[in-house]
């Protein structure tokens, strides 16, 4: 009985044991997490191309505003005058104003795509580049882990003390400032070799 009961003893104090280095083992991770929206809204670059395809998009609009009011003034012409030409006109410009409106319509369609596209390259570029960061900026200093939060949530749950989001967009803006700084005196320079 006696050695039954120390048995029992010596397996609890070994689980006990084995608990205790699980549970230091557990808390030696240094983890962190970044609010990835908030990262986005906030970060300088993605700003810039986001700003950089609205005002594409707004010049493409305008110029295809500039397409459809032609279009109407003419298909509006072409009402008024249709009979007093006869049918033969009225069937060639009818056909003709048909075919611009279709071209109208696929240049619409083409540039819009365009648009998309390359925003969505340049997103994708940025991404994947913010991605690099934070795998270095965490390697750097000591995480084991950093989860991400926000649209595309991998944490449910987090103190406030672990979201390292603003340090991250601050590092982010500061970088993304030099390099603009140093495109900007390499462009200078240049122009004034020439």
């Amino acid at each position: 009985m006696k050695k039954s009961l120390l048995i029992i003893a010596l397996a609890i104090s070994i689980i006990s044991c084995n608990k205790e280095t699980q549970t230091t083992e557990a808390a030696a991770f240094k983890t962190a997490y970044i609010d990835t929206s908030k990262l986005m809204e906030e970060y300088t670059e993605a700003k810039d191309v986001a700003a950089k395809y609205k005002s594409k998009s707004d010049e493409a609009a305008r110029k295809l505003e500039v397409q459809e009011a032609n279009f109407k003034s003419d298909a509006n012409y072409f009402q008024k005058n249709a009979q007093a030409n006869g049918q033969a006109w009225a069937q060639q410009k009818g056909a003709e104003l048909q075919q611009r409106q279709q071209q109208l319509q696929y240049a619409a369609q083409t540039m819009a795509q365009q648009l998309q596209e390359g925003h969505a390259v340049e997103m994708d570029t940025l991404v994947k580049s913010v991605k690099k960061f934070i795998k270095d900026y965490g390697k750097e200093k000591g995480y084991d882990y950093v989860y991400g939060t926000g649209d595309a949530a991998s944490v449910l749950y987090a103190k406030d003390s672990y979201d390292i989001t603003d340090e991250v967009v601050k590092l982010l803006n500061d970088k993304y400032t030099t390099s603009a700084k140093k495109e900007e005196t390499t462009e200078t320079k240049k122009e004034e070799k020439k």
